[in-house]
């Protein structure tokens, strides 16, 4: 089922690009246009899409005109946060391909002579795909409230996630002993666990007039999935090669990130372990010999089996509240089988 929906999805985003609104950008700013349709035609899971109209099909049993379409605008809000969140993190890859403050720079016309960068001028795009989102997003011919609905819950996500990249920032410049697991988790559930799962599944539901305690449901199931999916999320940036990630393979280390994965490292590590991981998440430049030793560290401590645990909790949670939902049988199986899929480790 979810293979049929990254399809319709894929195909919706390839008629979004090519719709008169989206192509009026060209009008305006060609390079913009290019970099902006280079940059979200990517390949992608489209898992905040295809959650969204899963939630949707789950209580209202066929998709209302536009659903597609609008189920687009969470995966635009993603390309936007993505955008802003390479500048932030100096990252100059994304999807294994050019950031897009990368992709705006090349197109400076004598970059040594003027004053903005790459950067100021991705800032801007990423605004601009914002705007998209939520045109996207009012595409769907549902009835004006429920559309209201979701479009407020909508709009939580976007200020919920620039929340938690804040206080993420924030927490970067605490040293690791003082930091405890319930503010990590604090910006999972901001920064991933609620635009990613629990947004798209009770705006779908929303928009189908679903009941206010399937919609708490699938709150509580989002959180439990996206706190699962992200430490495999950590686990994958620390032990898998920029190919594989998408990202580069030293920009969590680079950036001194505080993730369940070193919180229980600098935990169940032995002194002279503690002091390593201190020493590489207080160096301005780490290099691939910091990777490999903490990588050792991780492992050998034990703290690797045990993020792998905590996934298998929230794993078991979340499929406690799902079996619990009153959603269409075909809907929650394919909705089990997928998260099932995305946090196999």
């Amino acid at each position: 089922m979810f293979e049929i929906l990254k399809k319709e999805i894929d195909g919706e985003l390839v008629k979004f690009l090519r719709s008169g609104r989206f192509r009026s950008l060209k009008a305006v700013s060609p390079s913009l246009e290019r970099a902006i349709s280079e940059f979200i035609g990517r390949d992608g899971k489209r898992i905040r899409p295809i959650m969204l109209v899963i939630g949707y099909l789950g209580y209202a049993g066929k998709p209302a005109p536009g659903l597609y379409t609008s189920a687009l605008s969470i995966e635009l809000l993603h390309d936007f946060m993505l955008i802003h969140d390479d500048i932030i993190d100096k990252s100059d890859l994304r999807r294994g391909k050019p950031a897009m403050h990368v992709l705006l720079r090349k197109g400076i016309r004598g970059a040594s002579k003027v004053k903005f960068s790459g950067q100021d001028l991705a800032i801007v795009a990423g605004d601009v795909v914002y705007a998209m989102a939520i045109h996207a997003f009012l595409e769907v011919q549902v009835d004006m409230k429920y559309k209201e609905q979701g479009l407020r819950k909508f709009v939580d996500a976007a200020l919920y996630t620039g929340a938690g990249e804040f206080i993420e920032l924030l927490l970067g410049g605490e040293e690791l002993s003082r930091v405890k697991l319930a503010d990590i988790y604090k910006i999972y559930d901001y920064k991933t666990a609620y635009y990613t799962f629990s947004c798209p599944l009770s705006v779908g539901a929303i928009l189908a007039n679903a009941p206010a305690s399937e919609i708490k449901k699938l709150d509580e199931y989002g959180i439990c999935l996206g706190r699962a999916f992200q430490i495999k999320d950590d686990i994958i940036g620390m032990f898998s090669n920029s190919d594989e990630s998408g990202k580069p393979s030293l920009s969590d280390l680079q950036e001194a990130k505080k993730t369940v994965l070193m919180y229980y490292a600098y935990r169940m590590g032995n002194s002279g372990q503690r002091a390593e991981i201190k020493a590489v998440l207080a160096k301005r430049l780490v290099t691939a010999a910091d990777l490999e030793r903490m990588r050792g560290i991780i492992a050998g401590c034990g703290a690797l089996e045990r993020v792998k645990q905590e996934v298998s909790a929230l794993r078991e949670k979340a499929v406690k509240i799902g079996n619990s939902l009153r959603m269409r049988q075909t809907c929650r199986t394919a909705l089990a089988d997928y998260a099932e899929r995305l946090l196999a480790c």
